[in-house]
């Protein structure tokens, strides 16, 4: 009998074997969530960003930067869960390997993505936002006064992504939007 059962009158569980019990049912839980990414060669993905503290990745920092990046093309298949992608020549530097939980899969349609022609992206990686037409009006009611607001369809956006802005911001910056009002005489 061991020192510690004939003290206690029960056996020790030494917390020897712990940490495979540990690792295993972790390992569990996170299969159960996992899925295996199968990519065809030229399929469309995207490409995530691993964070950095206090970095500004695309002209965002900390959390509000995207985790995903453009829709790139597979390339090739590089062993079992690695691919090689096709990137531009303005990332030329970069690795062209990732492995496959890097990638994302890029569903959806071709033709709802927003063109970057013409979009005069800057040093900083952001651009002026230019606004096409208002789509509507409304005045919104408050105790003293009245707020007009349109709502704002801009060139690189859908309808969809259309805002709603304040009149008084939006017609001294663009008053080409705006029907010119008849003068009384």
């Amino acid at each position: 009998m061991a020192t510690f059962e004939a003290l206690y009158g029960r056996r020790c569980r030494s917390p020897i074997g712990w940490f495979e019990v540990a690792q295993s049912r972790q390992k569990s839980y996170a299969d159960v969530r996992r899925k295996d990414h199968e990519f065809d060669v030229h399929d469309s993905i995207y490409l995530k960003i691993s964070p950095m503290k206090g970095g500004m990745r695309f002209g965002k920092k900390g959390k509000l930067s995207p985790r995903y990046v453009d829709p790139y093309q597979i390339f090739r298949l590089v062993g079992k869960i690695a691919y090689e992608l096709k990137f531009p020549n303005e990332l030329a530097s970069v690795h062209p390997v990732f492995h496959v939980f890097m990638l994302n899969k890029c569903v959806g349609d071709p033709t709802s993505i927003v063109p970057l022609v013409g979009l005069g992206v800057k040093e900083n990686l952001s651009y002026e936002q230019v606004p096409i037409e208002i789509l509507d009006r409304q005045v919104k009611k408050l105790r003293n006064k009245e707020v007009a607001s349109v709502k704002v369809l801009w060139r690189d956006k859908l309808v969809e992504g259309a805002t709603w802005e304040a009149e008084a911001d939006i017609m001294p910056r663009y008053p080409q939007l705006f029907p010119s009002t008849p003068t009384l005489a």
